[in-house]
């Protein structure tokens, strides 16, 4: 993915744009946005906690090594929603883990058949190679890809509802 985050998975879908404008139009149209992107978020937290389990899940090999990576990449997993702009839509994001252990894109990395090189702690002359847990973002969605669609649509669709009872 050059360029982009580390991960998502996205669920958009085409009436989005156009519940946007509608939402808009609204005289309260930024307490709706604000209502509809909450309702999004909810129906994704629960892959987030599952993606959190995952990484949380992946083999320490030296122990109580501090910062303690999992739980940082953990902190960093969640929900995401962007109302128009440069895309409209919902996902689930692993940001970049900024400021630990210089290691910024942990996610990606431990997220790797690859892996990562880094040096021996305390000793910058030899370089070790380290894996992670192959995949854990990935698997944490595989197979639920449709429910966290299907939750987003719901909210969608609530919220469309939610403006065609106050046109009536």
């Amino acid at each position: 993915m050059a360029g982009g985050p580390p991960f998502e998975l996205r669920a958009t879908h085409e009436g989005l744009d156009a519940l946007v404008r509608a939402i808009r139009a609204e005289e309260d149209g930024k307490a709706l946005r604000k209502d509809l992107a909450k309702n999004m978020r909810e129906a994704l937290k629960p892959g987030a906690e599952q993606a959190k389990s995952s990484i949380m899940g992946m083999v320490s090999v030296h122990g109580a090594a501090q910062p303690a990576l999992r739980s940082s990449i953990a902190k960093k997993i969640r929900p995401e929603v962007k109302l128009g702009g440069h895309w409209s839509g919902a996902r689930v994001k692993a940001f970049k883990t900024k400021n630990i252990r210089g290691f910024p894109n942990a996610p990606k990395r431990t997220n790797s058949a690859r892996g990562w090189r880094h040096p021996v702690y305390g000793n910058r002359e030899n370089w070790v190679h380290q894996r992670g847990k192959l995949e854990w973002f990935d698997k944490a969605f595989r197979g639920r890809e449709g429910m966290y669609k299907q939750a987003v649509h719901e909210a969608m669709e609530d919220m469309a509802r939610r403006i065609a009872s106050r046109v009536r």
